[in-house]
Order: C-alpha cells, then sequence, then structure tokens
C-alpha cells in the first residue's frame, strides 16, 4: 500500500496532466477504506468545489450493481438464472424475432443476448432490414459475447414486473433491498432530490456538457432505473458496496461464488481485452488475471462521466474512481498501472 502523501501526489499530476475537472477516489485494503479524496471541480465554469457530498454517474459500473441486486433474486427463488427470461415477461420488442425465447438471466449479466449495445446508439447489418429504433438480435442468444446494456434493459423490467412493479418504481426496492442494509448512503438508479442537489456536471473536451440525465432511449428520463449506466453516487459508498458484495452480505456465498466464477472466455483480439485487460467474464463483473491474483473489475463511460473499478479478492483490496469528464479510461490505465505495477 503506498502512502497517502505519494497518493495524494500522484492523483495531482494526473489530475492536471489530463485535464480533469473533479474526481471521487477511494482505496481499499483488507476490505476497509484505507484513502478517500473528493478533489477537483463540480463545473469548470462555476469552479465549484468537489466534495464528499458531490454525486457522480458510474455509467457501466452500474451493472456490477445491478448484478448483485439480481443475484440477491436468485437467492429468494424470485428468478432462475437459465430460465428464459420471456416465459416471465414477454418482450414485445424483439418479439418478431423468436430466437429471443432463448434468452437467460445468465445470458443477460454475461452479455451472451446477442442484442446490440443500444439500438439507438448502434447501427444494425443493412442485410437485416431494421427500422431504426427497432431492437434486433446480432446472432443466436448464448452462442457469443457482445456487450449489450439493451439486455440489462430487459432484465431489469423483468424484475420490476415480478416485484409487482415498473421500471420507475424499481429503485425504491434497490434502496430496500441493497442500498440500505450496506448501509449506503447514496446509491440511486433513479433520479431524487439530493441528486438534483449535488450532482456534479459532465465535461467533454474540456467544456461543460450539462446533460440533466444519462439516456439511452428517446423517452428516458430520470425517473427510470437505468441498469446499465443509470446509478448516481460518490466512491466511498460505491467502495462500501463492493466490500459487502464480495464478503456476501446478503446474498450466500454459493451464490456470489457464481456470479464471479467465468461465464464466458473472452477471444485475444476482444475490444475490451485488448483496452481493459479483462480475459472473460462473470455475471456482472469483468474477469482480470494479475500478479496479486484474479482482478474484478468494471469501467463506466458515459461520455460525459467516467469512471472504473478494481478488486482483487485474494488481497481483499481495491479501488474505486469517478470522473466527470471524458478522461477516465486513461486515468484509469495509469491508476491501475501505478497501484499495481508501482509505475
Amino acid at each position: 500500500m503506498v502512502s497517502e502523501a505519494v497518493l495524494d501526489s500522484f492523483l495531482k499530476t494526473q489530475m492536471d496532466s489530463l485535464g480533469l475537472p473533479g474526481l471521487s477516489i477511494a482505496v481499499i485494503n483488507n476490505n476497509r477504506i484505507v484513502y478517500h479524496r473528493a478533489i477537483g471541480v463540480t463545473d469548470i465554469t462555476t469552479k465549484a468545489p468537489v466534495d464528499d457530498a458531490s454525486i457522480f454517474e458510474v455509467a457501466s459500473m452500474s451493472k456490477t450493481a445491478f448484478a448483485y441486486f439480481v443475484m440477491k433474486m436468485v437467492d429468494r427463488g424470485v428468478l432462475n438464472l437459465d430460465t428464459p427470461l420471456y416465459r416471465y415477461m414477454p418482450y414485445a420488442d424483439i418479439a418478431r424475432d423468436e430466437r429471443y425465447k432463448l434468452i437467460t438471466a445468465r445470458m443477460v449479466l454475461c452479455h451472451k443476448t446477442g442484442f446490440p449495445n443500444w439500438r439507438y446508439f448502434e447501427k444494425p447489418d443493412s442485410n437485416l432490414h431494421v427500422k431504426y429504433g427497432d431492437l434486433w438480435l446480432k446472432f443466436t442468444p448464448g452462442t457469443q459475447f457482445a456487450y449489450s446494456g439493451e439486455g440489462y434493459h430487459y432484465l431489469a423490467q423483468v424484475i420490476a414486473f415480478l416485484n409487482h412493479r415498473d421500471i420507475k418504481s424499481l429503485d425504491a426496492l434497490y434502496q430496500q433491498e441493497v442500498s440500505v442494509p450496506l448501509g449506503l448512503s447514496h446509491f440511486y438508479f433513479s433520479g431524487n432530490n439530493y441528486i438534483s442537489q449535488h450532482k456534479v456536471s459532465g465535461h467533454r473536451n474540456g467544456k461543460s456538457v450539462g446533460r440533466p440525465w444519462p439516456a439511452a432511449f428517446p423517452t428516458q428520463d430520470s425517473s427510470w432505473f437505468g441498469a446499465a449506466g443509470g446509478l448516481n453516487t460518490e466512491a466511498t459508498d460505491y467502495a462500501r458496496f463492493l466490500i459487502g458484495m464480495m464478503e456476501h452480505k446478503g446474498i450466500k456465498k454459493s451464490t456470489l461464488d457464481e456470479m464471479l466464477k467465468t461465464q464466458v472466455t473472452l477471444d485475444k483480439d476482444n475490444d475490451i481485452t485488448k483496452e481493459e485487460g479483462e480475459t472473460a467474464w462473470g455475471l456482472g463483473v469483468g474477469i482480470m488475471p494479475t500478479p496479486y491474483g484474479i482482478a474484478y473489475e468494471h469501467g463506466g463511460n458515459n461520455g460525459d462521466f467516467q469512471s472504473g473499478y478494481l478488486y482483487i479478492k485474494d488481497e481483499k483490496s481495491g479501488y474505486v474512481f469517478l470522473t466527470n469528464c471524458d478522461k477516465g479510461g486513461e486515468f484509469n490505465k495509469r491508476l491501475k498501472a501505478f497501484l499495481l505495477n508501482g509505475k
């Protein structure tokens, strides 16, 4: 574990060189938060300082937090990982393609549904003759890996349906089932007054964007439960979540083991493998070998907010960081190299 002074110096250097406006970061050692900083500015225009109450978008790190929620439902017998989801709730958005009936929760959580990442952002093959805004399948579900937020959106609707809720009231259940038991003060998948008052501004290309909420659908707003990228929080709460999950609080150890087990091995030419180092995927987590043991990790990129975490279970150590700009990916590479390799 590097000293606080050395880490402080590293963060200052990286924020200056990369032009990070704001940063919320927590370091875990022996399953305790041993270092935390909330630094920089919430908006480069106003220069208001980031503080411990500042809220960031975690982007795709939302997927791990949602996967834990799903596994709690599995523990309870509400959902089976391998039961086709259409048996719980048919999905009109893709009903024209019968292959969708193969999709299970397991396939969603390890990205084997065949869905695009997002239908509005990814163009289908022209041979499929798919109208813009329609959902489609890139391949037969279960046969390949393709990272997809669409699958998480479908599964969130299934979880809501099974709990007699909808996508706009699911966060209340999440608070009850996850945030409160794990002692997470501000860990929200839907908008509320606290977020509105404390959320920092996102930045792209050195300018404040002012986007109110991450949206993958034209009709999406802050009332939706954003399973794939809508979680808003700060680094210490996300670190507490990671510690609680890895200590299998709220779920059986066997369920956690299933979540962290390799579900799909990534090809060495996969973009995620080449860019991030993950060699496999579990349920809501990327898996990467390190000299210190297997690391579980996930990054996040909502454009003007980027984030990352890494946790080595054997060492009970790791980090979480959240930025309010488009330089978080490069920062993650530098932070990972610094903490793992000392350079």
